[in-house]
């Protein structure tokens, strides 16, 4: 979808889409939420037989609590609901059930949709990408520190621990008060949360359900993120050339899912539907993706390949593309010649 007038052409079939139903987005926090407690407290009934009992219960709980963070990240962009306050009720409780302030990662998330593939703009809301240019200019210990950080044990190990833990218990420096405040409330409610459940349950019993939970929906969630701008062909290109629709469109997956697996990750899978347009509910992003053929010419991903992700590291600026770092061994000597 190179064509200007092929890239407008997508306004007039996702517009109809750009609004909230506001029984769909009900009966959506019903159909995760209500679920997700009922897991919760089935795995920890199930402590008592085993903790191996447990252990795929908390699985699919967490599972829900993705489809939470789903419902979370359409209250950001004011795409759940018609009214904005609403919006930012339902986005601050989902947010203190899943350990994200609702202020701050609305507005970190929104800088990610506004500067996604823009070359001069990165470093809010995305991965940390370097260019080749980059990278062979920069110190052994900055090209340490970049390894480490794309090393995928430390990305989908450590990261998701240090992220939802303890990143996003502290203000951006530059958040205002109403961003502040909300970040101490989130921060009082998960303690209120965990408190009570340690309290009435038993610190252990609570420790061995929600950890689990929160392992599986925190590392899958920065999988999806991950895998989902970071395929060979991606898209990156300098402030002056950079294209909304084409950074949507070409910088953006597809992941083909199993049915359930869509359903459980809130459709996140149609990812360019969802940077094309952010207004659009998660429930209805399938929808705008089958009502324009020129919308489904993008990179398709599956769970098979998606695992070839982990291995694009570094952004070649010349032939627009990911390579590993194994690659840019083999023509360092012709960048430096």
């Amino acid at each position: 979808m190179n064509n200007p007038n092929e890239q407008g052409s997508w306004r007039k079939d996702v517009a109809p889409y750009e609004r909230s139903h506001t029984k769909r987005s009900v009966w959506q926090i019903i159909n995760t939420i209500i679920p997700y407690i009922i897991l919760w407290y089935a795995a920890y009934l199930c402590l008592e037989v085993s903790f191996w009992l447990t252990l795929p219960i908390a699985i699919v709980a967490g599972g829900f609590l993705i489809r939470t963070f789903i419902i979370f990240h359409d209250c950001c962009h004011g795409s759940f609901f018609k009214n904005r306050k609403a919006n930012a009720i339902v986005g601050t409780i989902t947010g203190i059930m899943t350990f994200v302030p609702f202020q701050q990662w609305r507005y970190t998330h929104a800088v990610h949709h506004a500067t996604s593939g823009n070359l001069d703009h990165r470093g809010t809301g995305d991965i940390w990408t370097m260019t080749v240019e980059e990278y062979l200019s920069a110190s052994t210990m900055q090209r340490f520190i970049y390894r480490l950080y794309r090393n995928p044990i430390i990305m989908f190990g450590l990261g998701p621990i240090y992220i939802f833990l303890i990143n996003y218990r502290f203000n951006r420096k530059a958040a205002k008060r109403k961003e502040r405040i909300n970040t101490y409330v989130t921060n009082l409610g998960i303690v209120v949360l965990l408190g009570t459940l340690c309290l009435v349950l038993g610190w252990q019993e609570a420790l061995l359900v929600q950890v689990p939970i929160f392992l599986t929906s925190s590392i899958a969630g920065i999988w999806l993120f991950y895998v989902q701008h970071n395929f060979e062909e991606g898209y990156y290109e300098e402030d002056g050339n950079w294209d909304h629709a084409s950074a949507a469109l070409q910088g953006s997956s597809f992941y083909s899912l199993p049915r359930f697996l869509h359903w459980i990750t809130g459709n996140i899978g149609y990812h360019h539907i969802h940077h094309l347009s952010p207004r659009v509910p998660n429930y209805y992003l399938e929808k705008v993706h089958n009502t324009n053929a020129k919308l489904r010419e993008v990179q398709t991903i599956t769970l098979k390949t998606s695992l070839k992700s982990l291995k694009f590291r570094i952004w070649d600026t010349k032939v627009k593309r990911f390579i590993s770092f194994k690659d840019i061994k083999r023509y360092t000597p012709k960048r430096e010649s």
